[in-house]
């Protein structure tokens, strides 16, 4: 009887065609580059040929693009990880601060979405919880694109928010805190045995901007592993069955990352790396007043344009993080 082949596999079909994909998207992209550099060569002849600056405008504009993809592509090749052409699932939660944490919750998700719609970029959210006055308590949502949680895993960690808020009546200055947990959406069963008297299984009625039964069922599911104290939410699915199948997933994955990353370190000891949302574990800091800033404490890189980055522009310190990461790993490859 003749062995089942690679493309027998559902799950191993389906990466093997989405890799197909990327490649061919990349040499379609590089090819266009080709295209554009040939353009502006031309451009810059009939410049000289024809003595119009008129067209420096255009020469300028057409080199900025090129630049501009030229560098997604550098970046792109740094992209090597095992997981990092997957889609991402980040989980925003508001620190201590009330209202105001919340506010940042929201502001940050509104960031992120941004940024995945400049990247063509779809968004689904898992799961929801609105703020008891404002903004967002916590929220589940997958990014799906190719290299989205590549690109994305340099958001993981704290991030801290500095200005004036719209919620004190004396106009004083508050500092707040929001954590941001990264995750790969890993589709295929992975190596994690997980023990089903370790999991506290909770249902409760889908709310807030993710439910497809708003108030209706209690279809929305949260699973506690609880030697490590992770939770997993989901509310988004049709059914509480489909709920319980995407978390368990997602728990699954979290478990996985954990224990590769703590060297296989028994899981009831991989939490060390979840730091407590405040002061001093910040990755990144976002001031708004007395002045404007924003500076990634890991990288150094910063920009004074607050409301660019507020807007989805965070390629700066997404770029910069997978530059720095790669050189400490070739520093260390080296080294050894």
């Amino acid at each position: 009887m003749e062995a089942p082949g690679f493309w027998d596999d559902p799950d191993s079909s389906n990466r093997k065609m989405k890799e197909l994909k990327n490649l061919k998207d990349s040499v379609e992209t590089i090819e266009g580059l080709e295209t554009q550099y040939e353009d502006i060569e031309t451009l810059i002849e009939m410049g000289y040929e024809e003595d119009d600056e008129q067209l420096v405008s255009d020469i300028r504009k057409e080199l900025d693009e090129f630049i501009d993809t030229f560098e997604d592509i550098r970046i792109s090749t740094l992209l090597s990880d095992e997981y990092d052409g997957l889609n991402a699932i980040l989980k925003l939660n508001a620190g201590a601060g009330g209202t105001e944490s919340c506010d940042w919750c929201f502001m940050l998700y509104r960031m992120y979405t941004r940024w995945a719609e400049r990247k063509g970029f779809s968004v689904e959210v898992l799961d929801y919880l609105d703020g008891d006055e404002a903004g967002i308590k916590s929220v589940t949502f997958q990014v799906n694109g190719t290299n989205a949680y590549g690109y994305l895993k340099s958001e993981k960690g704290v991030h801290r928010l500095v200005r004036i808020s719209p919620f004190n009546a004396q106009g004083k200055r508050q500092t707040s805190f929001v954590s941001l947990d990264v995750m790969p959406d890993i589709e295929e069963d992975v190596d994690v045995e997980i023990n089903e008297d370790e999991l506290r299984i909770d249902t409760y009625r889908s709310s807030g901007a993710g439910g497809q039964h708003i108030n209706k069922t209690s279809s929305a599911i949260r699973i506690t592993h609880i030697p490590t104290g992770i939770v997993v939410q989901c509310q988004n699915e049709r059914s509480q069955f489909q709920n319980k199948d995407k978390a368990m997933q997602m728990l699954k994955a979290k478990l996985y990352m954990l224990k590769k990353e703590a060297n296989a370190e028994k899981l009831s000891d991989i939490r060390g790396e979840v730091k407590e949302i405040g002061w001093g574990n910040q990755i990144r800091s976002y001031v708004m007043q007395p002045y404007t800033m924003v500076k990634d404490h890991r990288t150094s890189a910063e920009t004074g344009n607050v409301d660019s980055v507020m807007d989805g522009a965070i390629d700066l310190f997404i770029n910069e993080y997978l530059k720095w990461i790669n050189v400490n790993k070739t520093s260390k490859e080296s080294s050894m």
